[in-house]
């Protein structure tokens, strides 16, 4: 029986997969989580615990990024949502200009509040942070394949750094020996962080007992800014203070037949991986080519001719996935915007084009990607199911039967593309 009419959490995502990775997070410990596409309309949907709102405001300039988000955040107050949460990436995509920073003071301001934390976190995934700096597996984020993301590439791992360049106000450090030394160690370090003016502090974070440090230290701020990871702790922590019950089948999703298949835009190392697996095991695979789009050539059309007759035999992937050194060349010939533009366009069209045809799994890789399609589908919510992996689960499309799972390029293993499609989420 719910104990709260209103949701409890109200997130702001800046990205489509960041949205279903924060959601994953809150519906693995019990928490009824549905993510809404686009700033919505009307009441919250019915039973939900939390609602995660997802943007595509990552790469978007830093004034219509603010704008938006803030419309996210009075929407979620409306609702009667008693504590809020920026969810950005794990690697911290942004600019020296923005998208964090300018994001999350807004909201600070909106919401009346002088101090929050920064946590990108996610040490599920290989993601922790140490004096500030934000390792990805044992490199540093500088020396990962973030250092070429085709349009927030990260060549700085200091994270009080990269967020100082963008904030307004002072940014400072919640180092990992406070937040190792428990609540309320963590609780007198952030009264004197802010007593010293900063307003955004850095959180170290190594493992998962950090994040549920974190979450319980920072119980009374009325917003967090975070990657998923912060979330781990937030279930339990709420159902501790009465503001909900848990629910073992929070991840419960319906049963749905039909075709499956896989979509990739994404050009990360992982991604790359993840293609080049399911190629070199014989599966069905396409590759759509961007200057045969900027030359017009009927790309969807031929894609789609190529794929209706094998959907019925198993999956099939068509990517626009590619190596660095390759897609520098396309992005110099055609221009970063118009490339990826052209990819996203493309990709939606062809998943319009294969749910026409009986496709009831759907697998997308890449934030920009995922969004084209979500949007090009109309999908308006998503109920969030069970994890194929930390930070991507099967969603639903509300009151249809169609299965989707949001990949952020860097997620998953080699395998995760055939995982996916066999786990019991997607069946």
């Amino acid at each position: 029986m719910r104990l709260q009419p209103a949701p409890v959490l109200g997130v702001v995502a800046d990205d489509f997969t960041g949205a279903t990775d924060v959601a994953s997070m809150l519906v693995r410990a019990g928490m009824r989580t549905v993510q809404v596409i686009g700033v919505p309309e009307g009441a919250p949907p019915a039973g939900a615990d939390a609602v995660v709102v997802a943007l595509k405001s990552r790469t978007t300039p830093a004034a219509d990024a603010v704008r938006e988000s803030l419309a996210a955040l009075q929407w979620l107050r409306g609702a009667g949502a008693r504590q809020f949460y920026f969810k950005y990436c794990s690697t911290f995509d942004s600019t020296p200009q923005g998208n964090i920073g300018p994001v999350a003071e807004a909201m600070m301001d909106s919401l009346g509040t002088d101090f929050t934390i920064a946590c990108p976190a996610f040490p599920e995934n290989g993601r922790t942070i140490f004096r500030g700096h934000l390792f990805v597996g044992d490199q540093l984020l500088s020396d990962s394949g973030m250092r070429d993301h085709p349009l927030t590439p990260m060549t700085d791992a200091n994270l009080v750094r990269v967020l100082q360049a963008q904030s307004r106000g002072k940014v400072g450090l919640l180092r990992y020996d406070t937040v190792r030394a428990g609540v309320e160690a963590t609780r007198a370090r952030i009264a004197a962080l802010r007593a010293d003016g900063v307003r955004l502090a850095v959180a170290d974070t190594i493992d998962n007992d950090d994040l549920r440090t974190l979450a319980e230290a920072c119980a009374e701020l009325p917003l967090l800014t975070a990657g998923s990871g912060v979330a781990l702790g937030l279930p339990a922590l709420y159902a501790r203070q009465g503001w909900l019950a848990l629910d073992a089948q929070a991840a419960a999703l319906d049963t749905v037949g039909g075709a499956a298949a896989v979509l990739s835009g994404s050009c990360s190392v992982a991604t790359n991986a993840q293609v080049a697996r399911w190629r070199d095991a014989g599966r069905p695979h396409l590759q759509i080519e961007p200057r045969a789009l900027a030359r017009g050539e009927p790309v969807v059309a031929q894609a789609l001719q190529w794929a209706r007759p094998l959907l019925a035999s198993g999956p099939v992937l068509i990517s626009a996935t590619a190596t660095p050194e390759a897609l520098r060349a396309v992005q110099a010939e055609l221009g970063v915007a118009r490339a990826g533009e052209l990819v996203e366009h493309a990709l939606a069209g062809i998943a319009s084009g294969l749910v026409a045809a009986g496709v009831r799994q759907l697998v997308v890789a890449g934030g920009e990607t995922s969004g084209a399609v979500v949007q090009a589908l109309g999908v308006r919510t998503l109920r969030i199911g069970p994890a194929i992996c930390p930070g991507v689960p099967w969603t639903q499309a509300d009151g249809r039967p169609l299965k989707l799972a949001l990949k952020s390029g860097n997620f998953g293993g080699p395998d995760f593309f055939a995982e996916a499609l066999t786990h019991e989420g997607g069946r």
